[in-house]
């Protein structure tokens, strides 16, 4: 018998070590075999990423444009199609990139093809539900992978939203019906595989339906939309909580105050927790509405803290502050007008929210920002414009600890200037006005990179694109994102298989 377990334990040993060989070299790691011991974290360079901008060339609308930057520039091939969907299990190719480190802005006209209707699966709910011809994605991959950043630019020139990555769940808080005429909700699938949609949704009279909207079925490279309006009639606040049960989509939403008119995107809000920050409230006059979340069915007691230029301090009108579990609620905050802030909001139950100031574009009932998470490595804003009547800034807020940080700014042939270093102190925010590394006196777009240097707390960061001179109108408030050039991998255990003797 001793002979015959030898014989067995040599080739599963080998295997053993084949297997730890194999796993080191998969992540890219150096590790020392042990016991419980733990590897050390490590990164490896992003390598594909694919975004999909919902309102892109849809039949029937203005020409608009994609703009996209992979930044700072790093060695190595890349290449990033700006592709349209298909509405099939096919895409056309619009423009292929190579360059990082530059702003490329292309424009996508709309698509020929007119709406048609799509039955829904028995058992949904009554909401109209339509497929649309247009949409596009950018696939990206190797070195223009890295540092990715994709916006939607309106007819107009000014920044309308962030193209998002397909994913499984999307948060939308925002105004409700009362006041709109239009409350649409895109779901595009970039993908190859079908995918299924759930929509819940709950206003500040409760939720909108005992369950869920199920069963939206979502083909291949192409895009759905669904009109709320009804749904939400008479509504002050809404929350959409969009998730697939198979595949993966961007969710986005647009409301309008009138027919015909584009209005305004709502920014995708972080997912519920106790605390959440809502970066980038501009200098602008004007009442900021705050609208909240609450999707479990504990009520929230909600606090709320202002990060000015000034510090912090809980802004008038916001202590005792309780809202209903499964509901939401719209705050006004007056005494936050013409101050640059963020909004830390902290509660017993998880939360999620977005704010909502006067301006943007015609339809549009105003400009938003939503809870957003900090800085990691980098945020990059593909799209700003100062000069020939717009001013472009970046309010950026360290709610913690003080934040230095670095702001490059950059050109369609590269960086614009000299980058700028800031310092934000602790609990307070900065108002920096963005073009002085080039983009003003030409008069052209322009990207900027954040990074937050080492020992900085957590910062937040918003761009804001405003009206030239005193009293300007707002015209694009924007939460900015991470965009990464490493992904962190995660910690891994190796350990030893023992047989006994």
């Amino acid at each position: 018998m001793k002979g015959r377990n030898a014989r067995i334990l040599v080739p599963l040993l080998v295997v053993v070590a084949l297997g730890a060989v194999y796993g080191l070299v998969t992540y890219g790691r150096s590790a020392t075999l042990g016991p419980g011991r733990p590897v050390p974290p490590r990164s490896a360079a992003a390598t594909s990423v694919m975004r999909a901008c919902p309102s892109l060339g849809l039949a029937g609308s203005a020409p608009s444009d994609v703009a996209l930057i992979a930044a700072p520039a790093t060695a190595g091939h890349g290449q990033a199609e700006v592709s349209r969907l298909g509405g099939t299990a096919s895409t056309t190719v619009l423009r292929s990139l190579t360059s990082p480190g530059q702003l490329s802005v292309a424009t996508v006209r709309a698509a020929t093809v007119t709406r048609h209707a799509v039955t829904a699966p028995p058992g949904n709910l009554p909401v109209p539900t339509v497929a649309a011809q247009g949409g596009v994605v950018v696939q990206a991959s190797g070195s223009m992978a890295r540092g990715l950043e994709v916006e939607q630019v309106a007819a107009n020139g000014i920044p309308a939203a962030r193209c998002e990555s397909p994913g499984t769940d999307f948060w939308f808080v925002g105004p409700g019906q009362q006041g709109l005429a239009r409350v649409q909700l895109y779901l595009v699938n970039a993908g190859s595989q079908t995918a299924d949609a759930n929509v819940e949704a709950f206003t500040d009279a409760g939720p909108l339906q005992s369950s869920p909207d199920t069963g939206i079925t979502v083909a291949p490279h192409s895009v759905v939309v669904q009109s709320l309006a009804a749904e939400l009639r008479g509504s002050r606040a809404v929350v959409l909580h969009v998730r697939t049960s198979v595949g993966q989509v961007v969710a986005a939403v647009q409301e309008s105050t009138r027919a015909g008119a584009g209005g305004a995107w709502l920014p995708v809000a972080q997912e519920p927790a106790p605390t959440v920050v809502l970066p980038g409230l501009p200098a602008a006059a004007g009442t900021r509405q705050l609208f909240v979340a609450v999707p479990g069915s504990q009520d929230a007691h909600l606090r709320l803290t202002a990060v000015t230029s000034r510090g912090s301090y809980p802004p008038t009108g916001s202590t005792g502050l309780d809202i209903p579990g499964g509901s939401a609620a719209v705050i006004a905050l007056p005494s936050l007008s013409g101050i640059p802030a963020a909004l830390k909001l902290s509660a017993n139950v998880p939360i999620t929210a977005s704010v909502m100031l006067a301006g943007g574009s015609p339809g549009a009932p105003g400009v938003f920002t939503a809870a957003a998470l900090p800085l990691q490595e980098q945020g990059v804003v593909a799209y700003n414009k100062t000069g020939g009547g717009t001013a472009s800034q970046l309010v950026l807020s360290a709610p913690g600890r003080a934040v230095t940080a670095r702001i490059t700014e950059i050109g369609p042939t590269g960086p614009a200037g000299a980058p700028q270093t800031v310092q934000i102190g602790a609990g307070h925010s900065l108002l920096t006005q963005l073009g002085k590394g080039g983009g003003a006196s030409r008069k052209s777009a322009f990207s900027v990179m954040i990074t937050p240097l080492a020992g900085s707390g957590q910062l937040y960061a918003g761009r804001v694109i405003i009206g030239s001179g005193a009293g300007g109108k707002l015209q694009s408030m924007l939460p900015v994102s991470s965009a990464l050039t490493m992904v962190p991998l995660p910690h891994v255990q190796d350990t030893f298989i023992t047989t006994a003797p």
